[in-house]
């Protein structure tokens, strides 16, 4: 499923954040680089439609689905692991599925503990997980690896990988190596053109 943006641009009280942001991305993962308040998080928030540009157009089929990660984990506190995974996929819930990620994910052991009390590491891959799993054809990962140790990272990596494939996957990142080890097409909002 092909994404097109074409000269986006969004402005907050004047200050334009977004500035003619143009690219094409296809399945396999885009990622989306830049400064700190460079707009990557508006971007993704643009593209999805949670969010409106001052100007330009975001170029999708319709009925397109989206998958997320966003900033903030957005879990269920209360339930555990799988119950975070039923309550959000619902019909589409897999048990098979969500074990084997959650395995690969390193939480396979953490049974009925609610996500309240994970680390802020184990909140991350959890959402990460639920993103991964629902039937989605393109996903938004907004800083998905934040806050991994680097066990954890290279998990998850794999698993972007792996769970993501035949999908449209935009990744933001502050880590070249991110993009390097997802073999990702790089827009960086400075100029937005995309590199291999």
């Amino acid at each position: 499923m092909e994404l097109r943006a074409e000269r986006i641009c969004k402005a907050y009280g004047g200050v334009p954040v977004l500035q003619n942001v143009t690219f094409t991305a296809g399945p396999g993962v885009t990622c989306l680089m830049g400064p700190s308040g460079r707009g990557k998080t508006t971007l993704l928030r643009i593209l999805m439609g949670l969010e409106q540009a001052d100007s330009g157009r975001v170029v999708l089929p319709a009925g397109c689905r989206w998958g997320a990660v966003f900033q903030e984990d957005r879990l269920l506190e209360r339930l555990d692991a799988r119950e975070n995974l039923r309550f959000v996929l619902g019909g589409a819930y897999r048990e098979d599925a969500a074990s084997g990620l959650l395995e690969q994910l390193g939480l396979g052991d953490v049974g009925a503990k609610p996500a309240g009390a994970f680390s802020g590491g184990m909140k991350r891959r959890l959402a990460l997980a639920r993103a991964l799993l629902a039937p989605a054809d393109l996903l938004a990962l907004d800083e998905p690896l934040t806050g991994l140790d680097e066990g954890a990272r290279a998990a998850s990596v794999a698993c972007i990988r792996r769970w993501g494939a035949g999908k449209t996957v935009l990744l933001v990142t502050h880590m070249p190596s991110d993009a390097e080890a997802l073999d990702a097409a790089v827009v960086q909002l400075d100029d937005a053109a995309p590199e291999r």
